[in-house]
């Protein structure tokens, strides 16, 4: 299922094609070669000073990490995402041999939207979650104390909505995606004036 971006002018098809789904094909599979290519991808985001604080912990459906990966979604995260293909965890490595790395945050967002693209690129779809327990991570996978759980990432191929099973479900991966109009998103001389 497609849900390309309407937008006021063209823009960059990986962008304009990317989007969230949850309705992934549980026979969906992930080569080697796909996976070091969306890590490839997240590697050569850029970072503050080059710090490149991005770390990924990754799980191929199958192996001990995905399911390590799935124990620590939320429940309703766990309803859908069990079908994806890999399951990563983002984590920001907040210190270096310089001390605290800045925005080490930023990085794993830049690292992670390259990953997401990239996924674009391979004919996959990607979708970011939050409902996580970091805790759960850093016990599952021994993370030292300056590596901070952000994100987890479900990635596979796309499948037909009613694959979801409940109505609720199907009518929200169906829904049309929404943004905030131009005039409300930019502004110029002043908060609230539009730029464009």
């Amino acid at each position: 299922m497609r849900k390309p971006a309407v937008t006021s002018v063209p823009i960059a098809s990986l962008m304009a094609e990317r989007w969230s789904p949850r309705a992934l094909d549980p026979s969906g599979a992930v080569t080697p070669d796909q996976v070091r290519a969306l890590l490839e991808a997240a590697r050569w985001a850029p970072s503050f000073g080059n710090t490149q604080p991005a770390r990924y912990l990754v799980g191929v459906r199958g192996t001990p990490s995905f399911d390590a990966i799935l124990a620590t979604l939320n429940s309703g995260n766990q309803a859908w995402a069990h079908r994806a293909s890999l399951l990563l965890i983002g984590v920001m490595v907040t210190t270096n041999e310089k001390g605290t790395v800045p925005y080490a945050e930023y990085g794993l967002g830049l690292a992670s939207e390259n990953l997401v693209l990239q996924a674009v690129e391979l004919g996959l779809v990607a979708h970011q979650m939050a409902g996580f327990s970091p805790d759960a991570v850093r016990a599952a996978f021994g993370l030292p104390e300056d590596a901070v759980p952000r994100v987890a990432i479900a990635v596979g191929s796309p499948a037909p909505p009613e694959v979801l099973g409940e109505d609720w479900r199907i009518e929200r991966e169906k829904a049309e995606r929404v943004r905030l109009p131009l005039e409300e998103f930019a502004f110029t001389g002043e908060w609230g004036t539009p730029a464009v």
